[in-house]
């Protein structure tokens, strides 16, 4: 990677500023059978089935500074924690309910211990709630398109009462906001409707809610999801927004192809939510784990269309962070370390992106990320040679030279740098896509090293 500074323009770049690299934690009763955070649905399984799991859950390793410092060491500014999943388990001291952590043979609140660790690292706090909640009996049943009762008529909603359901709802979401001191950002999961029920917006009582949550939390961010789910925009991108339309869109498991436009084709505030291997709980069997050049790659591609990137970690019922997933993490902050400077607080930059690669800018300056070699020197489109100040390798600071040679004498409208020889044809060099760091510059050797391969 290399940073190229322009001269001083005339009118400002406008572009959305980035929260650049952040951290979800799923945790609950579900890694225990340790077949996804889904796992009560997917399997239809009766809530007699899954009571076991609430007697065992003793997560002896629990350590939530070392969650806090693995992903502080990795370069992230926030961690998102599951106070409360799908299954209806809380993993906070709720007074409203007696399935809770505290209940365990554990015992402890792991809000409050998560909490603490995470502000004690200097990083922002944010908890995820769900809007569903399997366990509560006034929650809707049979026909319900997600409850792993949804097929069995025994499982009947006449005597349930889905008001007494929002008014528990809405109580909990009270004691997070409460009872934790500042949090910096709440994330709803999820609204959804089928040909029974409508279970969005004020079904919620989504208006009620919001102002609850801003007037104990002030200053707080919150998702788009007490509308819509991870496929949906929501009222902001109608341009229309509802009182609950939340700060940003949450894409999940997709980067937008474009970024997030509103209809009349502004730019939206967005994060795109990722998992690290295909499940967001912990799941036994799957070790589809995306490598962490994949993953740098993708976090500079979110970051190039004015967008976050949310990367989820799936601790296992023991409370220990997978080894993957901490080597992964581990990969990405040394690459953050050399090369932060080109995530934290940029955007798009207002360009067309290259053939090999992804652009980002932070005023005037803009961080070219190559994921790959090019043959003779690297053309910079859409640069006025005249504009360009000067042009250095972000990690060592060396200077990159922007004069073409004869190769390039055909283009003298294109900006090229000279990044010397292809590493990949020098004795002792690097292969092309095996540097772990993604695309820098060496200290002595100011060449092109090749970006990580997937």
């Amino acid at each position: 990677m290399y940073t190229l500074t322009e001269k001083p323009m005339k009118s400002a770049w406008l572009g959305t500023p980035t929260r650049a690299l952040a951290c979800s934690v799923h945790w609950g009763l579900y890694a225990i059978p340790a077949r996804g955070e889904w796992v009560r649905s997917v399997e239809e399984m009766p809530k007699e089935d899954y009571m076991p799991f609430f007697h065992q859950f003793n997560p002896v390793d629990f350590d939530p500074k070392q969650w806090a410092r693995a992903a502080k060491e990795a370069g992230m500014k926030y961690v998102v924690l599951t106070a409360k999943h799908h299954d209806g388990f809380c993993l906070f001291d709720s007074q409203y309910t007696d399935f809770k952590s505290t209940n365990t043979p554990y015992g402890r609140d792991i809000v409050k211990e998560f909490v603490e660790a995470v502000r004690a690292e200097g990083l922002k706090v944010g908890l995820y709630f769900t809007l569903l909640d399997w366990y509560h009996d006034d929650y809707p049943h049979y026909g319900d398109k997600n409850h792993p009762m949804r097929n069995n008529p025994a499982y009947s909603n006449e005597k349930r009462d889905f008001s007494r359901y929002v008014e528990y709802m809405h109580n909990q979401v009270r004691e997070i906001c409460t009872n934790y001191g500042k949090l910096d950002i709440l994330w709803f999961d999820f609204s959804y409707e089928n040909e029974n029920y409508v279970m969005r917006g004020e079904t919620w009582g989504a208006t009620e809610l919001v102002n609850m949550v801003r007037e104990l939390q002030p200053g707080i961010i919150i998702d788009n999801r007490l509308e819509v789910s991870g496929e949906g925009f929501g009222s902001l991108w109608e341009c229309n927004p509802t009182p609950y339309h939340g700060d940003f869109v949450s894409p999940e498991q997709i980067i937008p192809p474009a970024g997030i436009q509103d209809k009349q084709g502004r730019d939206m505030v967005w994060e795109a939510c990722i998992t690290m291997n295909n499940h967001w709980g912990y799941c036994a069997e799957d070790r589809f784990f995306k490598p962490a050049p994949m993953l740098i790659k993708k976090l500079v591609e979110c970051v190039s269309k004015g967008g976050n990137l949310l990367l989820n970690v799936g601790p296992d019922a023991k409370g220990n962070i997978p080894p993957q997933s901490l080597e992964i993490l581990g990969e990405i902050g040394a690459w953050m370390k050399r090369n932060g400077e080109s995530i934290y607080g940029c955007g798009k930059a207002g360009m067309e992106k290259p053939d090999n690669g992804r652009i980002t800018r932070k005023g005037n300056k803009l961080y070219y990320h190559l994921f790959e070699s090019s043959v003779g020197p690297m053309p910079l489109m859409g640069l006025q040679r005249e504009k360009v100040s000067r042009a250095r390798y972000l990690a060592t600071g060396a200077e990159v030279s922007l004069a073409g040679d004869w190769t390039s004498a055909n283009y003298p409208d294109v900006v090229f740098a000279n990044l010397g020889p292809d590493p990949s044809a020098r004795p002792g060099g690097h292969r092309a896509g095996d540097h772990p760091e993604g695309v820098i510059g060496r200290e002595k050797e100011p060449c092109l090293c090749p970006g990580p391969k997937n």
